[in-house]
């Protein structure tokens, strides 16, 4: 069983622990030619493919500027995104024979390295997979990583006894596996807010959602949960699983 996270806008490269292993990425090529396609985008081009503001713009050019595709350095990934979904995930807090669990199952969608394992180191930067960044391969992000992701998917569930794919990540983000390329089954799970007895419709907040996904990951990681059938005894922070409301590919958790 394979679980997809989307990374953080946030990103926080404190020092890792002592020790810690560290890997490098995978699909080094397509990095190494995004990345110059992005160094060369201008501060005006970045704010206005990003929507973002002038001051974040300047940082993330200066960030492609002194970014080295060749380069070992960086924080491993699971240590490096620091926003809601991780906050729910705590890292920080796993063991390190939690971490060596988590390489071979959880993975980070992103749209600079396509797709991260947790102990991937990475460099700072910022870069949407929703970006209609213009490459060779297309218009967008979406056409430059094409099947790539969904092929790396497929090997990475080999050999594991529920090959099941557990979504965890944005719309956005899932986007970018390929549905066609992908030959494993998947399951998105979805958490709800509000009353779970009839008292009233149940809803998805943003926030409470995101932190959900990361604490859904660090529940399979403590417990080494290895067949999705075993995360519908998911009862963190109160949620439950929903028999009624849920079907065989769309799980739903309420609180």
């Amino acid at each position: 069983m394979l679980f997809v996270l989307s990374p953080a806008k946030r990103l926080d490269f404190t020092e890792a622990p002592a020790g810690l292993p560290a890997t490098r990425h995978r699909f080094g090529d397509d990095l190494k030619s995004l990345s110059v396609t992005a160094r060369r985008q201008t501060q005006a081009e970045l704010r206005r493919l990003m929507g973002i503001s002038d001051d974040l713009a300047k940082l993330n050019q200066q960030r492609f500027k002194a970014f080295d595709p060749e380069s070992d350095q960086g924080l491993q990934a699971v240590l490096a995104f620091a926003g809601d979904v991780y906050q729910g995930l705590d890292a920080r807090s796993l063991s390190a024979a939690d971490l060596a669990w988590a390489q071979d199952r959880l993975r980070i969608l992103s749209g600079l390295y396509g797709l991260l394992r947790p102990l991937d180191r990475i460099q700072p930067y910022r870069l949407e997979m929703g970006t209609r960044l213009k490459t060779r391969r297309g218009s967008s992000l979406y056409d430059f990583w094409g099947d790539r992701i969904s092929k790396q998917l497929n090997a990475d569930a080999e050999g594991h006894a529920d090959s099941t794919l557990i979504n965890l990540a944005s719309q956005e983000y899932f986007g970018a596996v390929d549905a066609r390329a992908l030959k494993i089954p998947v399951v998105t799970c979805h958490f709800r807010e509000g009353a779970k007895d009839g008292g009233g419709e149940t809803r998805i907040v943003s926030f409470f959602a995101k932190k959900a996904r990361g604490a859904m990951a660090r529940f399979a990681v403590e417990n080494r949960v290895d067949r999705a059938e075993g995360l519908k005894d998911f009862t963190t922070d109160g949620y439950a699983f929903d028999r009624t409301g849920s079907t065989d590919s769309d799980w739903i958790f309420t609180r």
